[in-house]
């Protein structure tokens, strides 16, 4: 093989690759967020989402980006109104928040469907989280999505 074939045999492998490896979350920093049928404002609101909300990154526009929520629906939002500021949403209908990365760990609290929780830490299978109530604990990965 010539140099430019191993060249763009290895772009093609690191490109195959990429979508997994560049997944970018982002959450929303604003009290409460439009989110849109396209990238401006001309655009129809589809739905509003508020503080700490994660969204998923698929695409970008200038200053908006396409977003996809746990549910799987797509929207676009304004780049500015959004942060790195980690978060998780319970996918589950109703998720026990622990005081120890455990199942034998006591229950501190519930959160429900939806719910936006700000990531403190993680551990082995668990998100270390804290509600807008105040409540802080320990709830299993696998009933969250976000980062």
């Amino acid at each position: 093989m010539t140099r430019l074939s191993l060249a763009l045999a290895g772009l093609i492998a690191a490109a195959a690759t990429w979508p997994a490896a560049a997944q970018t979350m982002v959450s929303v920093n604003r009290p409460e967020v439009n989110l849109r049928a396209g990238a401006g404002t001309q655009h129809d609101a589809l739905w509003v989402v508020s503080r700490g909300y994660p969204l998923q990154v698929t695409a970008r526009q200038g200053q908006w980006l396409k977003v996809r929520d746990f549910e799987g629906d797509e929207a676009w939002v304004y780049r500015p109104l959004t942060a790195t500021t980690p978060h998780h949403v319970v996918k589950v209908k109703t998720a026990n928040v622990r005081s120890e990365p455990s199942t034998r760990a006591r229950i501190v609290g519930q959160a429900e469907y939806g719910q936006v929780l700000r990531t403190l830490e993680k551990r082995q299978g668990w998100v270390r989280v804290r509600h807008d109530s105040g409540m802080t604990g320990w709830v299993a990965r696998n009933l969250l999505w976000g980062w």
